[in-house]
């Protein structure tokens, strides 16, 4: 066989491996509940024609989680946790994640902008970003507008915006919620932490057990197994974090991550039930 031949067949099995794979990764646009990122206008406008009216609006951030966890935690866990909320209500669309947040003062730093890598945004502006992605899909149809956030810095503007917006449309059959059982002490993951893991006294704790292991669960590669340890309060300042990791796992992270999706279905499933009286 000529050099011709031999690189004609070699580029035909490079193209047909390419095409195999494809079909392998390229999943088929309504075979998960849908981001919006990934849909044409069409396929949103169908969607909304199909009953799709329920939409979560995902808030994460970019900060530190000390020298063990990447900065994108947040951001990585609402990829998961998202999808799985729509897989469970149905009829439900995601908007793109809000990786921009609340993180502390810029100039001076404070609290998470201390440590390189923090991303914030004024308090007002992620409120005024929430209220125009909420009103931007309101305007293309969706009714049963939800806040899932994932920092505690979130969740005093989702709450906020919320109850504006559900006033402001209150007779026009759209409701925006702050699902803040997803995030706060209705989650349970405390509960089952102290019927599991008596010697971990704080396991919410920044960089603690809690966010090590569900990053252990949904991205791996996110966690610097060689950084984890047990770390105090007086390490914050220093590297970023206040609790211990030394006893987290990918098998406690898969919990809890299900107890803050079945606190989030919860809610969402209770209030969507105000649609009925429309």
């Amino acid at each position: 066989m000529n050099s011709k031949s031999q690189s004609f067949t070699g580029n035909k099995f490079i193209f047909l491996f390419a095409v195999v794979l494809s079909m392998f990764f390229s999943a088929p646009a309504f075979s998960q509940p849908p981001w919006i990122e990934d849909m044409t206008w069409q396929e949103i406008a169908d969607a909304l024609k199909e009953g799709k009216t329920t939409v979560i609006i995902p808030t994460g951030g970019t900060e530190q989680a000390g020298l063990h966890i990447v900065t994108g935690k947040h951001n990585f866990i609402l990829k998961y946790t998202a999808r799985e909320i729509a897989n469970k209500l149905g009829n439900t669309l995601i908007a793109p994640i809000i990786a921009y947040v609340p993180e502390g003062d810029i100039n001076p730093p404070s609290g998470h902008m201390r440590f390189p890598g923090t991303l914030s945004v004024r308090p007002e502006i992620f409120a005024a970003m929430l209220e125009d992605t909420a009103r931007s899909l309101k305007q293309h149809g969706f009714k049963f507008i939800c806040f899932v956030g994932e920092s505690g810095g979130n969740q005093q503007a989702q709450a906020f915006v919320a109850q504006k917006l559900s006033q402001e449309w209150q007779g026009e059959g759209v409701k925006v919620i702050h699902v803040n059982e997803y995030y706060d002490e209705h989650n349970g993951q405390v509960e089952w932490a102290k019927e599991k893991m008596e010697k971990e006294s704080d396991i919410q704790a920044h960089g603690g057990t809690a966010d090590t292991s569900e990053m252990l669960f949904v991205h791996p590669l996110g966690v610097r197994e060689n950084f984890k340890g047990k770390y105090t309060a007086a390490d914050f300042d220093k590297v970023g974090v206040n609790g211990s990791s030394e006893t987290a796992s990918m098998e406690y992270g898969k919990k809890f991550i299900e107890l803050k999706i079945e606190a989030a279905v919860r809610q969402i499933s209770k209030e969507r039930q105000w649609k009925n009286s429309f």
